[in-house]
């Protein structure tokens, strides 16, 4: 029997590819009002600029018509803070992979929403746990009835990037989260046109405890002289029928996500087989983030 996932108004905090993703698929399949927020006016600019191309792209395919593009793009609106999101169902974050930002996020929107909204993290390798924990109210006890109630709206929804073409959303559950909540943002998850996996809240979860090592050995070959870039993607390409190497994946994902989750990996299991490359915090700490930055291992400033 299928669950409705009671969304009428969905909060999307962040701007960027990921969360402008989020906001599209949320409009132009779940069919949902989205308020989106972000601290960056021009983070804003560019993702509503993306967006309307995204939907003169499928107009130009004939995926959707000119009428039900323009009604999605006016079922998104900017808000200015997230107090605004007071009559939403669903806020879902897709800020920096960074904890203790995602903690503060959260902390604030247990105190400013109704105990009822579904508080949805976007994370790709950050313990839900965690995150959950920070919702309970000061002066209340994991234990108290207020801090169960706050904690088990807490749900991880891992969209993939670019999310209006990747299929897939994993559906991560804290040790807090109620069946109500992961039922419906499996539903809501579906109503925006995914598949859905299921994970544990583990490291990495299933996608990034598998794909992050991959990508690291592979930038592990090129930094002690294995084989070229265009080798190493080369083999993988032709050899295993992947789309794309693991370098110009990286530079696709942004190395310093690529960082910053095989860090969370490394610190959350304590194994060295999750150490993180010397070359990739090299390139971080260089400022060579890929394709976004225009330089990475490969170059993309002429694109």
């Amino acid at each position: 029997m299928s669950v409705a996932h009671g969304v009428r108004k969905l909060g999307v905090i962040g701007a960027g590819q990921m969360g402008l993703g989020i906001a599209f698929v949320s409009a132009v399949h779940a069919k949902v009002p989205v308020l989106l927020h972000d601290r960056s006016a021009a983070q804003i600019k560019s993702g509503l600029s993306l967006m309307d191309k995204l939907l003169a792209k499928d107009v130009s395919k004939g995926r959707i018509t000119q009428e039900a593009a323009k009604e999605a793009r006016d079922r998104v609106t900017v808000v200015d803070s997230t107090k605004s999101f007071r009559d939403a169902d669903m806020v879902v974050e897709a800020v920096s992979e960074n904890l203790t930002l995602k903690q503060g996020i959260f902390r604030s929107l247990s105190q400013e929403l109704s105990p009822k909204t579904i508080l949805a993290t976007n994370t790709s390798s950050i313990s839900i746990t965690k995150i959950a924990a920070s919702t309970i109210p000061e002066g209340k006890t994991a234990s108290d009835p207020e801090g169960r109630e706050s904690a088990s709206r807490v749900v991880g929804l891992h969209f993939f990037n670019p999310v209006p073409v990747m299929k897939l959303v994993e559906l991560i559950a804290a040790l807090q989260t109620s069946k109500e909540t992961l039922d419906r943002a499996r539903a809501f998850a579906i109503a925006c046109g995914k598949e859905v996996t299921s994970s544990q809240d583990v490291p990495g979860f299933v996608s990034n405890a598998l794909l992050m090592p991959f990508i690291n050995e592979a930038i592990m070959c090129l930094e002690k002289g294995v084989a070229t870039r265009e080798d190493i993607d080369k083999t993988l390409k032709l050899g295993m029928n992947h789309p794309m190497g693991p370098l110009q994946l990286a530079d696709f994902i942004g190395l310093d996500t690529c960082l910053a989750i095989q860090q969370t990996l490394y610190t959350g299991t304590g194994d060295s087989k999750y150490r993180p490359s010397v070359l990739l915090e090299r390139m971080v700490d260089a400022q060579w983030l890929g394709k976004k930055s225009g330089k990475g291992f490969y170059d993309y400033s002429s694109q």
